[in-house]
C-alpha cells in the first residue's frame, strides 16, 4: 500500500493506520489505540496545575480536559478554557483554581 504524507484537512472512509500527530478536530468515532494498546494522559504536578502560568493551563486547555495529577495520583478535569479555568477532581471535588 502507498503512504503519503498530508498538509491540511484529510478525510478517510477506511482509517488510517500509523502515528497520528498534531490537532484532531471534529468527530472522531470508532476506536483510538494508541501503539502500546493504550492512551496515556498528560501529566502535570498539583503545583503546576495550580499554577495559571504553566503549559497545563495555556497549551490545549478546554472544558472537559483531562490530566493526571501525579502528586495526588488524581484525574483532574478543567471546567473551562481559560488558564484561571478551575480544574476539580473527576468525582467533582477538591476544586483548584490557577492563580
Amino acid at each position: 500500500m502507498a503512504r503519503t504524507t498530508f498538509s491540511g484537512p484529510v478525510k478517510s472512509d477506511n482509517g488510517f493506520e500509523g502515528a497520528i500527530t498534531g490537532n484532531v478536530t471534529g468527530t472522531v468515532t470508532g476506536n483510538v489505540v494508541a501503539t502500546a494498546g493504550y492512551i496515556q494522559l498528560r501529566t502535570a504536578t498539583a503545583a503546576n496545575i495550580g499554577a495559571a502560568a504553566n503549559a497545563v493551563n495555556t497549551t490545549g486547555k478546554a472544558a472537559g480536559t483531562i490530566v493526571f495529577d501525579t502528586t495526588n495520583s488524581k484525574l483532574k478535569i478543567a471546567t473551562g478554557a481559560l488558564a484561571t479555568s478551575t480544574w476539580v477532581d473527576a468525582d467533582g471535588t477538591n476544586a483548584v483554581t490557577p492563580s
